[in-house]
């Protein structure tokens, strides 16, 4: 049942595409898929009709909704059906309103992935955000996760534009990997759009990441109030390269920057209880993306604790013990003052943390979010920053919720329910 349903959905995705005719932005790699989707969101969707990848639309049944504008249909056999006559309406009768451009994010859990989404939706501009050890799981190795992130480049014409972050090796080694023109983003002097200065800092009481962005000519000074980290000043910088890639002017870019809004759990600043802070980074963790936010806490300079809650990393593979590890020196060897540990895998990087040298006096463990939230109530002190990250499965925005100031609000700022 369930490969016919992915079946029906592809033929109507691709007959889709076909009928209209959008141009396609893909997006993949290990980290920043989805701050870049809703970076190039913002820069465009002044001047286009723009549809973006919603939730975690990312697979071979979230491409093909994105496509055809539906939500998921669950369980629902009903539900379905009514997604399936949504897709013929849209063949039979002509909808003045299909996007001009559709922003799809692109995941890959295992080999084949890539090619199986672009073969719905072949790109016209590639992003690669950046490749790391994620879902090694099914991969086993981090060059076949390479080569697998690799295909999104593939189907570009020499008319098509491949978005590179220039800062990642894995992906720099993939410039001649394809026939469309090559456009670079990062802190490399040689980017076409360079960003420097990345600081973490605070306007107005607010903390923020402020940056430069270099490019044309020019350069424009960024702030990005209640985000973190220099993943976010890298998503701004692969959107204003997709700027460029359809042909907007540098000043209209950089307008239309005031329109970005973080997804929920990606590094968001809120207020914590004791007017401490909570930095939610709980949407997903993998050990890139857990150094980089890391940090992004190190550098931020706090009137009290630095406490870092860290939950497990999923699909990591034979990896797992050791990448736990290697994440537990690497908070010891920051300044942070105390770590939280939450989940059976996460018991590898107070391991690793002890070993680096940290004292077992500030590492606790708990085997739930709950239990770990209730604890860091009574611990917080005024002016503490608490950092929380963990992968998806692990459900780390319980730990937000028991400790941000305004719980009743979590249903709109946390990225999944709590209890």
């Amino acid at each position: 049942m369930k490969k016919i349903l992915y079946f029906t959905l592809k033929l109507l995705s691709i007959a889709v595409i076909k009928k209209y005719q959008p141009k396609i932005i893909g997006i993949t790699g290990s980290v920043g898929k989805t701050s870049s989707k809703e970076a190039i969101f913002s820069v465009i969707k002044k001047n286009w009709r723009v549809r973006r990848s919603i939730k975690n639309y990312n697979n071979e049944i979230g491409v093909p909704l994105t496509i055809l504008n539906q939500d998921t249909g669950g369980k629902s056999i009903v539900a379905w059906i009514k997604i399936v006559i949504a897709g013929l309406k849209l063949l039979v009768f002509k909808n003045k309103k299909y996007p001009q451009i559709l922003i799809l994010e692109m995941g890959a859990d295992k080999p084949g992935d890539i090619k199986y989404l672009t073969s719905i939706a072949p790109p016209d501009i590639a992003v690669l955000t950046a490749i790391g050890r994620s879902h090694l799981q099914n991969f086993g190795q981090l060059e076949k996760t390479i080569k697998e992130k690799a295909n999104i480049l593939k189907p570009l014409s020499n008319e098509g534009f491949a978005i590179l972050n220039n800062d990642d090796h894995n992906v720099s080694a993939l410039f001649e990997q394809t026939q469309g023109q090559v456009l670079t983003y990062g802190k490399s002097e040689d980017s076409d759009i360079q960003i420097d200065n990345i600081k973490i800092i605070k306007q107005k009481h607010i903390y923020g990441t402020s940056f430069d962005l270099n490019f044309e000519g020019g350069t424009w000074p960024v702030f990005l109030p209640q985000v973190l980290g220099k993943q976010h000043a890298l998503a701004i910088a692969s959107a204003c390269t997709v700027g460029l890639a359809l042909g907007m002017d540098p000043e209209s870019i950089i307008k239309n920057l005031a329109h970005y809004q973080a997804a929920r759990g990606r590094t968001n600043v809120l207020l914590g209880i004791k007017n401490s802070l909570v930095i939610d980074d709980s949407y997903n963790s993998s050990p890139m993306s857990s150094k980089m936010v890391i940090d992004t806490l190190a550098e931020m300079k706090t009137e009290g604790s630095k406490i870092i809650v860290f939950g497990d990393m999923l699909e990591l593979g034979a990896s797992t013990e050791e990448q736990h590890q290697k994440i537990g020196k690497y908070i010891a060897d920051t300044d942070v003052d105390y770590l939280f540990v939450v989940g059976e895998r996460a018991r590898d990087v107070r391991r690793g943390a002890i070993k680096a040298g940290m004292s077992e006096d500030k590492i606790y463990h708990f085997p739930s979010t709950t239990q770990a939230g209730l604890f860091l109530q009574d611990r917080i002190k005024e002016g503490d920053v608490i950092l929380v990250k963990g992968s998806r499965g692990m459900k780390m925005e319980q730990v937000v919720y028991e400790i941000m100031a305004r719980p009743w609000e979590a249903d709109d700022f946390l990225v999944g329910p709590v209890r």
